[in-house]
């Protein structure tokens, strides 16, 4: 694991597959923060604030992950001085910096549903280049098991959902969680892909989006819904709506 100093907000870490693989880490678990990528990020922390100084304690950080075409992941660490940055710089896939020949990543999924294919099939890519055709197959439908994509859906009105579920019956049986948040009364709807393919969560996604406004999914913000937002239904709200 190497780390470069690019500026005094700003560290770049440079991950080799042996990195990876040392600390058994996958990339989607780099893409969508799990406990060991996590670790990993503490690490990377602790090692960048030996060698540079580079502290960040209480101040919101950007990481911005590039898979690389040799097998490598650049993973760019920024301190940011505006929160807001966190809900619009990096809440898509966008392409990387001109020495970079990935795509970045970060820990928050893209604004369309139809973008759910588009993240897929770039990190399936990254993963598969100029692999045959049986081991892209193979790849694809793990890659779909490691991934659990979560979207989330803003309502105004509970009768919305309750269209959407009937429509969704059937279709979506993945984990979902309605919440309700008390200042503004609107409904916040988050959906797991669960072991739905991409293609088949693609489609849930854009049946929701006729029923609901799209909404900036991240970890933390799920963390501040947890806390802060009535949990109307745990785990199969559609599935419950839908039989109403």
């Amino acid at each position: 694991m190497k780390i470069e100093k690019i500026n005094e907000n700003k560290i770049r870490c440079i991950l080799t597959r042996d990195d990876l693989e040392v600390r058994h880490i996958k990339l989607s678990e780099i893409a969508y923060g799990s406990e060991k990528a996590r670790s990993l990020f503490r690490d990377m922390m602790e090692q960048a604030s030996h060698q540079f100084g580079f502290e960040a304690d209480n101040i919101p950080l950007m990481i911005e992950a590039i898979p690389m075409p040799n097998e490598c992941i650049i993973l760019d660490i920024t301190k940011v001085s505006d929160p807001e940055e966190l809900d619009t710089r990096f809440s898509r896939f966008s392409q990387g910096s001109g020495d970079s020949d990935g795509t970045a990543v970060s820990e928050f999924l893209p604004d369309g549903a139809d973008e759910v294919l588009d993240l897929f099939q770039k990190l399936l890519e990254h993963r598969l280049k100029n692999a045959p055709k049986e081991t892209r197959e193979q790849e694809a439908a793990t890659l779909a098991n490691e991934l659990d994509m979560r979207k989330l859906y803003l309502f105004t009105r509970l009768d919305s959902i309750v269209e959407a579920s009937s429509v969704l019956k059937g279709i979506y049986h993945g984990e979902n969680w309605l919440y309700k948040d008390p200042d503004t009364a609107r409904y916040h709807l988050v959906i797991s892909k669960s072991d739905h393919t991409p293609e088949q969560f693609n489609k849930v996604c854009n049946i929701l989006s006729e029923y609901g406004a799209n909404g900036k999914y991240s970890l933390s913000n799920e963390a501040y819904m947890k806390e802060h937002f009535t949990l109307l239904m745990d785990s199969s709200a559609l599935q419950q709506l839908s039989e109403i």
